[in-house]
């Protein structure tokens, strides 16, 4: 699997929700082993991201699936931790912006405002059910990869906010994108 496999906007399936799994067989498993590959296969191409996490839908498979990266500040750590049928079942913190970017949204980076603290329940790939307390930066990967699975992107959540949007530079570094250009440009936002 390749980085090509990973769709981007407008692409249709990004706006769809994703299916309940009811059952995890070798299909399932086969689906998460091509999106840790479509992601290590993004990330290698990319000197300053890290594929930190990935939605089926992603790579255009719309059944509830998640993986998100064991080790956020390590580019060399390829593993994931995988959730099946993830929901926030509860938020706890208090709602901040910080920076978030996403594999199917090209070259382009947000503002959005997140809750700082959620559970999440979700299932493993035994089958078995999993509860997470997240904080930080993992709490805002879960809700953003769970947008994912109701057809929602995380440009929808500062549409209004002209401000919050953001180009990164060949150094790595983010600069104030022109808001007015996108619109022209791309068709990123829900209708």
């Amino acid at each position: 699997m390749s980085k090509e496999d990973i769709i981007t906007l407008p692409h249709p399936s990004l706006r769809q929700k994703s299916k309940k799994i009811t059952f995890i067989d070798d299909d399932v498993k086969k689906l998460v082993d091509k999106m840790q590959d479509s992601t290590l296969d993004w990330e290698s191409k990319r000197e300053h991201e890290i594929g930190v996490a990935l939605a089926a839908v992603q790579i255009n498979d719309l059944r509830r699936v998640v993986i998100i990266k064991n080790n956020f500040e390590d580019k060399s750590d390829k593993s994931y931790q995988v959730y099946i049928n993830p929901k926030v079942i509860k938020y706890i913190g208090k709602v901040e912006e910080d920076f978030e970017g996403c594999l199917s949204v090209k070259d382009l980076y947000g503002k959005v405002p997140r809750h700082s603290k959620v559970k999440v329940e979700a299932i493993d790939l035994d089958g078995n059910t999993i509860r997470v307390t997240a904080e930080g930066f993992l709490a805002r990967v879960f809700q953003h990869e769970i947008d994912h699975t109701n057809g929602i992107l995380f440009v929808d959540h500062i549409k209004n906010n002209k401000d919050n949007f953001y180009k990164l530079k060949s150094d790595g570094q983010l600069e104030q994108a022109d808001y007015d250009k996108i619109i022209q440009e791309n068709n990123i936002f829900r209708d």
